[in-house]
């Protein structure tokens, strides 16, 4: 046989035994990679649902609450500062919202804010004004100001829990009597 027969008949099992081995190749990977943009697929959808998800953080501050105090002026040296109890109160906001939620996500979109401040019901106050008090029949008219207790929680969480307080867009603040003093604050992006 002349050298060219023989190279065209081993091409000819070449082909046979190597092209169906080849394809098979090809068709698993053909799968492998379908199965991978599939998974793909998968966490992209997962991801775009948590991004979808409005965020809502719930969390109470127990204590004394304290409204915003106005800045004071160093008469030395002519600066402007915040008193230490508000700076004192702004920081335990903080920390309770960092107990609750370890790992926070700042919110960027609008923001609604509900507050609910529950004051301690003096101790001169007879039972039956004390249980219209605790059913929310007599609601509380001394200090703090619902607008400076706004403000204090307010400028507790701007720059951690929300970007900036120019993204509230809706706010409540309540002032209830309670058997505790604590504040109820829920922030929801809406």
């Amino acid at each position: 046989m002349s050298r060219t027969i023989k190279k065209t008949i081993i091409r000819k099992i070449k082909k046979k035994l190597v092209i169906p081995k080849e394809k098979q190749r090809m068709k698993t990977q053909i799968k492998v990679k379908n199965k991978l943009k599939q998974k793909v697929q998968i966490k992209k959808m997962k991801w775009e649902e948590t991004q979808n998800k409005l965020m809502k953080y719930e969390f109470e501050v127990p204590g004394e609450i304290v409204g915003k105090e106005r800045p004071r002026v160093n008469m030395y040296t002519g600066r402007v500062y915040t008193p230490n109890k508000t700076k004192d109160y702004e920081f335990l906001v903080q920390q309770y919202f960092k107990l609750k939620y370890q790992n926070y996500t700042t919110i960027e979109g609008r923001i609604k804010i509900d507050i609910i401040a529950y004051l301690k019901i003096p101790k001169s106050t007879s039972k039956a004004k004390r249980e219209e008090m605790l059913a929310n029949k007599i609601s509380p008219t001394k200090k703090p100001d619902v607008d400076n207790i706004a403000k204090s929680i307010l400028d507790a969480m701007n720059g951690f829990v929300f970007k900036d307080d120019n993204q509230v867009s809706k706010i409540s603040v309540e002032k209830r009597f309670a058997d505790e003093e604590k504040a109820a604050i829920t922030v929801e992006e809406y």
